[in-house]
């Protein structure tokens, strides 16, 4: 909980941030504020590790040592004792790039369609990600989370489309009271915004599971979910690669850093190339007019995109560690919570309405998410 709490309340925060400075302050920037948010991933690493020179009798010296033999055990070739430098650039960049596409198209659709929305839809990454988990890795279909996923899509169904189309039949409530009110976000595209997000989820869930593959160290600690990647072997000669290198380092001897060390490590890395290349397209976006650059015109905005790095760092800092300790399905269904976070403050600000629709489709979500929660923990028991 110490993990998932702050990772929770990150993202909620995250979300209404930014759909708060690209629609009521009119900063719509999302490429400069994706920038933003993922270079200051940077940080996550050195302050890990201020945090347990202070805590503990570890030296950086050692943290770092320890940190290189794990990192070379896994990404290595057998034999090697050489730190893997060419492989670890190569992990870095595909790691770069697998979370800029689809944090890319995020950012795009919080500001054309609306939180709840946007919101519930990214988070059937959890469900692509089982998906793709079947597909690629030819693992059994299981009744139990197949009705999961089922009622979780019916879910997203009801709570995009029915809650949008009788939103437009109401009044916002403030209108009528002759106060000083920020006008309510209208959506302005909020089909092209769905569809980016739709895009960015299956992306992610991509991503998710390729990262619990090559990223994630063997010696993580790991719940029944990774159950999931026992290989059914239909042909005695098939040997897929993927799953090799799953299970290469696990006959042997591992390191095992401070927990959450590595996964922060990695998402630095992730913060500091895409400080180092990714400022590039801000030039090119600006002279063709795609987005043109331009700063923050007062206070009010600079304060708010500040909150938007310090909530992105703690969100992703937070499902970095949880992914490497769960496995890309129980990580990020355990994220679908933002879903009803996210859906009480639309309704706690005023920006959001109270329909069956957004009810019964948060319902059936949180209830897909309790089944596959369910089942992933009796495995393990």
């Amino acid at each position: 909980m110490s993990i998932v709490a702050p990772h929770l309340g990150g993202k909620t925060s995250l979300s209404q941030l930014t759909q708060y400075v690209q629609t009521n302050l009119g900063y719509r920037q999302p490429f400069f504020i994706f920038y933003l948010v993922h270079s200051s991933f940077s940080i996550i690493f050195p302050l890990h590790l201020l945090y347990l020179t202070v805590t503990t009798k570890d030296s950086v010296t050692s943290l770092i040592k320890c940190l290189s033999i794990a990192i070379t055990q896994h990404l290595a070739p057998r034999g090697s004792s050489e730190f893997p430098y060419s492989r670890f650039t190569r992990l870095i960049f595909a790691l770069t790039f697998g979370l800029t596409c689809p944090a890319l198209l995020w950012f795009a659709a919080i500001s054309l369609a609306s939180v709840s929305d946007v919101t519930a839809i990214w988070n059937t990454n959890a469900f692509f990600a089982y998906l793709i988990s079947v597909k690629v890795f030819g693992l059994k279909w299981e009744p139990r989370r197949l009705v999961a996923v089922s009622l979780a899509t019916l879910g997203v169904i009801a709570v995009v489309y029915g809650g949008s189309t009788t939103s437009h039949d109401h009044e916002p409530i403030q209108e009528s009271i002759s106060v000083n009110v920020v006008p309510k976000f209208q959506p302005s595209a909020p089909l092209v915004g769905n569809l980016l997000t739709l895009i960015a989820s299956v992306g992610y869930g991509l991503y998710l599971v390729l990262y619990k593959i090559y990223a994630a160290l063997p010696s993580d600690p790991e719940l029944a979910s990774d159950d999931l990647y026992e290989r059914v072997f239909a042909n005695d000669d098939y040997e897929d690669v993927a799953y090799d290198s799953l299970s290469s380092h696990t006959e042997e001897t591992t390191v095992a850093p401070p927990f959450g060390l590595h996964p922060n490590l990695l998402t630095s890395f992730i913060g500091l190339c895409t400080l180092v290349v990714l400022w590039i397209p801000l030039p090119i976006l600006d002279y063709f007019e795609v987005e043109i650059f331009r700063l923050p015109a007062d206070m009010t905005t600079v304060f708010a995109i500040s909150g938007i790095v310090f909530t992105g760092v703690i969100s992703n800092a937070g499902f970095m560690v949880l992914l490497g300790v769960w496995g890309p399905i129980i990580a990020s269904v355990g994220s679908l919570l933002t879903i009803v976070l996210v859906f009480l403050s639309d309704i706690m600000f005023g920006s959001g309405y109270v329909t069956i629709w957004s009810l019964a489709g948060s319902g059936v979500i949180v209830a897909a998410f309790a089944v596959l929660a369910y089942d992933m923990y009796t495995r393990g028991s």
